[in-house]
C-alpha cells in the first residue's frame, strides 16, 4: 500500500548530456571509490604512511574489485545471461547493476596485495587504513540500486516503504502500489553506522595486524545477513539449506573475522610500529622531501 511518507524511486537513472549518458548507478560507484580513496589516504598518513599511497594503491585495487564483483554476480546468477534465450554478451554490462561485494572485495583486496608489494608496504597496516573507507564506498554504492530500482525488498506497510514503477512491481510479482522494504537504504544506514564504530574502536583500542579489517568483516556481515533475508530478488541460490546463499556466506564469513581477530590479538597484541616493509617512516619522508 503506497503512503505518503514512501520513499519515492526515480523516473530514470540515465540522464544525457548530448549523446553522453550519466548513469545513477556507476555515479554512485565513482563516488563511493573516490570516498574510500579520501578516507583511506587521511588514516594512512595518520598511521605513519606518505599521502599519495592510497591513490596509488587504487590504480589496482578499483579495477581488480570492479571485475571480482562481477565476476562474483555472474558466477552466482549465471542463468541471467546464459540461460536458455538470454545473451551472455550481457554479462559485460556492468552499468546495469550486478556487483557482488564479496566478489569485490576479495580481488579489490589482491590489488591492494600487488600494489602494496611492490610500493614495499606492509599489507595489514595498509588495509586496517582503508576498511573503514570501504564501508562509506559501500553506504554510497547502495544508493545505484535505488536509481535501478532494484534488490528492494518484501512488501511493507511501513511509513518508509519504497515505491517503485507500477512496471517493477508488477515485474516482482505484486500489485501496482505495492511498496517495499528499501533495502538498499537500510543497509546503507548500516554501512554508515559501522563506520563510525570501526573508527570509535580503531581509536579506543589501537588496533593493528589486520584487526581492523577483521573487525569490518564482522560488523558488516551481521548487518548484511539481516538485511539479505529481507531481499525478493530472484537468485539462482535462493534456497541453500533454507537460506539464501548471501546468508551463510554472511554466517562464514563473520566467524573467520572473529577467529581472525581473536587469534591475532592473542599472538600480536598492539599495533605495528612501521608501516613499510623495508625502511622507517622518517627515512622514506627524507627521501622524498629530497626529490
Amino acid at each position: 500500500m503506497l503512503t505518503s511518507l514512501a520513499i519515492p524511486s526515480p523516473s530514470s537513472g540515465v540522464w544525457y548530456l548530448g549523446p553522453l549518458p550519466l548513469r545513477g548507478y556507476a555515479l554512485a560507484i565513482i563516488l563511493g571509490i573516490v570516498a574510500a580513496i579520501w578516507i583511506g589516504e587521511k588514516r594512512w598518513v595518520a598511521r605513519g604512511g606518505t599521502a599519495g599511497d592510497i591513490s596509488d594503491l587504487a590504480v589496482w585495487a578499483v579495477p581488480f574489485g570492479l571485475v571480482g564483483g562481477r565476476l562474483y554476480h555472474v558466477a552466482t546468477d549465471h542463468d541471467l545471461y546464459f540461460g536458455a534465450g538470454n545473451h551472455p554478451i550481457e554479462a559485460l554490462y556492468v552499468w546495469r547493476g550486478g556487483l557482488g561485494v564479496w566478489g569485490a572485495i576479495a580481488l579489490g583486496a589482491l590489488g591492494m596485495v600487488i600494489g602494496a608489494r611492490r610500493k614495499g608496504i606492509k599489507l595489514l597496516p595498509v588495509l586496517d587504513a582503508c576498511a573503514p573507507g570501504v564501508l562509506v564506498a559501500q553506504a554510497l554504492g547502495r544508493w545505484g540500486n535505488w536509481f535501478n530500482q532494484e534488490l528492494f525488498g518484501r512488501p511493507t506497510d511501513l511509513p518508509w516503504g519504497l515505491s517503485v514503477s507500477d512496471e517493477t512491481a508488477v515485474n516482482a510479482g505484486y500489485p501496482p502500489g505495492t511498496t517495499f522494504h528499501p533495502t538498499f537504504l537500510y543497509e546503507s544506514l548500516w554501512c554508515l553506522a559501522a563506520f563510525a564504530f570501526l573508527l570509535w574502536a580503531d581509536r579506543r583500542f589501537q588496533l593493528g595486524h589486520g584487526r581492523v579489517v577483521a573487525l569490518y568483516i564482522m560488523v558488516y556481515t551481521v548487518g548484511r545477513g539481516w538485511i539479505e533475508t529481507l531481499r525478493i530478488d530472484t537468485v539462482e541460490l535462493s534456497d541453500v539449506g533454507g537460506l539464501r546463499f548471501n546468508v551463510w556466506t554472511s554466517l562464514v564469513l563473520f566467524l573467520a573475522g572473529l577467529v581472525w581477530f581473536v587469534v591475532s590479538a592473542r599472538l600480536r597484541p598492539g599495533r605495528e610500529d612501521e608501516v613499510y616493509v623495508d625502511r622507517p617512516v622518517h627515512d622514506r619522508t627524507e627521501e622524498d622531501s629530497a626529490t
